[in-house]
């Protein structure tokens, strides 16, 4: 057993699974549709049961679903002849796995199913098992053959059953209308869930913790501000409470190159009148970008009218994972 074999052994399954998926195609029929209508016109959840390797890949077919705005979950089809058949509802849709359509723990299901009167969608490889016959809508996913060469293990069939989820998962996802934001709310605690959904009034520091100065201070009395709020800026406003400039680490190496005296020196004679703000309600990824275009550090947060109520760093986006 040369590495060649093992890498010729490797091609020949993804190969086959791949003939397999390729013919997934010409299955999208009428039942396919009726089964995507039944669980757009769902009132309650999409409960997907399975067995064995059918079970692992309808868990990870609920999931898909739940994620991409269709609120479903797996149920283990032996529990639920043990009492977990009663989280079932009228108005929900069950989708039921199994390539052969014989399972023994669905088939126990199936006369309670009919009783409850609610859709079954069956992902099957035979059409004219138990589970076939009892199906509302009937979606084919029998294989010609398995890429195990014992044409024993799940293994295309594990695989088309996927992809067949995957595309009812989307179908729905599109006819819903479902966008980044309702992807990001399922995924909250992802980059993009961040991304999306993290304002800039959830990281930027506020009260006593921001960084200000009255435009009458010294430079000394700022610096002191800077140095204690750590944000390498400070936030100069003025009587009016007003924001009127900031000032920065990089303003004060400029400002020690003209020899100023810090002491003397009045903050308002040094600081930047130019600056760039940002409203608190913006999304926090807004802000990077900002800061990004603009070649900064810092950003001082703003209310609607112009003032100052926060102020954020690049080190504030970074610790909220934005970045």
């Amino acid at each position: 057993m040369n590495d060649e074999t093992l890498r010729k052994m490797g091609l020949a399954v993804i190969e086959a699974e791949a003939r397999a998926v390729q013919s997934l195609g010409e299955r999208l029929d009428e039942d396919f549709n009726r089964a995507c209508h039944a669980m757009l016109e769902c009132a309650g959840r999409i409960i997907v049961i399975g067995m064995g390797k059918s079970g692992h890949i309808g868990g990870k077919i609920a999931s898909t679903l739940a994620s991409t705005g269709s609120p479903a979950f797996f149920i283990h089809p032996g529990e639920a002849a043990h009492g977990d058949f009663g989280m079932i509802t009228p108005d929900d849709v069950i989708i039921a796995v199994s390539n052969s359509g014989e399972t023994d723990e669905i088939i126990t299901l199936l006369p309670l199913i009919k009783r409850l009167g609610v859709p079954l969608i069956a992902l099957c490889g035979k059409r004219h098992s138990s589970l076939g016959n009892a199906a509302t809508c009937y979606i084919d996913i029998s294989v010609d053959e398995e890429a195990c060469p014992l044409n024993l293990a799940p293994t295309s069939s594990t695989t088309v059953t996927l992809v067949m989820g995957d595309a009812l998962a989307i179908a729905l996802l599109e006819t819903r209308g479902f966008n980044e934001r309702d992807f990001a709310r399922s995924h909250p605690a992802g980059r993009l869930g961040r991304r999306l959904l993290l304002h800039v009034n959830d990281v930027m520091h506020t009260g006593d913790k921001m960084p200000v100065v009255t435009k009458s201070v010294t430079l000394s009395e700022a610096l002191l501000e800077m140095t204690r709020k750590g944000l390498g800026m400070t936030a100069i406003i003025d009587e009016q409470q007003k924001l009127c400039g900031v000032y920065t680490d990089g303003d004060l190496r400029r400002t020690l190159d003209t020899g100023a005296d810090v002491h003397k020196t009045a903050i308002a004679d040094c600081m930047s009148k130019e600056f760039t703000c940002i409203q608190g309600g913006r999304l926090a990824e807004e802000a990077l970008l900002t800061m990004q275009e603009k070649k900064i550090n810092g950003l001082l947060v703003v209310d609607a009218d112009n003032t100052l109520i926060g102020v954020l760093n690049m080190h504030d986006l970074l610790r909220a994972g934005v970045v």
